[in-house]
């Protein structure tokens, strides 16, 4: 049940950064963005740690383990989805990273032995069919773009998920060892904005414009949020769940982030929207009635 609360209390952190996010978006480049993210999450993950003596927690190991999960869900996968977004658009990218927890519990169960019960199973596929609902609507996101070749964006969505779910996999083990979840926090942030300053070295990479500073203040809170308190709760969860399941859970983003919509922007969810957070509130249920 620990683990059913940490990866809710994730996926609510997850929505508050995409609601501070929103107020930024298309002002600021999506690579930008994510640099500026991590190395602001780094700053104050780093700061925490040293006050609080966190970074006593880790060795040697548990910093590799996390540095292979950051290069797989944060290099790769930000990368990827990044251009998921540019040959599909959010819609259909954000219904190709609903496949993230499948691939989790495939991976949980290939590389660790973890397996789910029916019920949790069936609570999955609602989870993973109300996302899909919640994201579904019309394509006014797609309709200026110049064509792409569709195949190519489903291929680079699939693998984001299946690069986020590895990152998931490889933090396990860390966590699992007892490593403090805001600690292992600076690896990953730390490892991804090392990451994303390299590609200053490429031209094309490189930014037009620094963030204004009402926009920075934006990236600064949504950092706070999904960086270090929501990222912070997922290593959490995942030393006390198994992987498929807190993926599972701490992709409901798209379906809390409703009544944070509703609430600070009027706009009333579609019918739809609700139908798939009623199968996601169901499959939630399930989960928890059988952990």
């Amino acid at each position: 049940m620990l683990a059913v609360v940490l990866s809710l209390a994730a996926a609510a952190a997850f929505a508050g950064s995409a609601m501070f996010i929103d107020s930024v978006s298309g002002r600021v480049g999506p690579l930008q963005l994510s640099r500026w993210q991590m190395g602001l999450a780094f700053l104050m993950t780093a700061a925490i740690v040293v006050a609080t003596g966190g970074w006593r927690t880790l060795d040697a190991q548990m910093v590799l383990w996390l540095t292979a999960s950051s290069a797989s869900g944060i290099m790769i996968g930000s990368l990827t989805y990044i251009a998921t977004i540019q040959f599909t658009g959010p819609r259909i990218s954000a219904l190709l990273f609903t496949t993230a927890s499948p691939f989790a519990l495939a991976l949980g169960f290939g590389f660790r032995g973890e397996t789910v019960s029916p019920t949790q199973a069936a609570g999955v596929g609602l989870i993973v069919a109300g996302i899909a609902l919640a994201v579904m609507g019309p394509k006014q996101d797609e309709g200026a773009r110049v064509p792409k070749p569709l195949w190519i964006g489903i291929s680079l969505g699939l693998l984001t998920s299946v690069a986020q779910a590895l990152g998931s996999l490889l933090a396990r083990p860390a966590m699992l060892a007892g490593a403090d979840p805001v600690a292992a926090m600076v690896v990953r942030s730390g490892t991804g904005a090392l990451f994303f300053i390299a590609l200053l070295a490429i031209p094309a990479f490189r930014p037009v414009a620094l963030p204004t500073p009402v926009a920075l203040r934006q990236i600064g809170l949504s950092a706070v949020a999904g960086m270090v308190v929501g990222m912070s709760f997922l290593m959490a969860a995942l030393a006390v769940g198994d992987v498929g399941i807190v993926t599972t859970l701490s992709s409901t983003t798209p379906i809390l982030i409703l009544p944070m919509v509703w609430f600070v922007y009027h706009r009333m969810p579609r019918p739809l929207a609700w139908v798939g957070a009623a199968l996601a509130v169901a499959g939630t249920a399930l989960i928890s009635a059988t952990t």
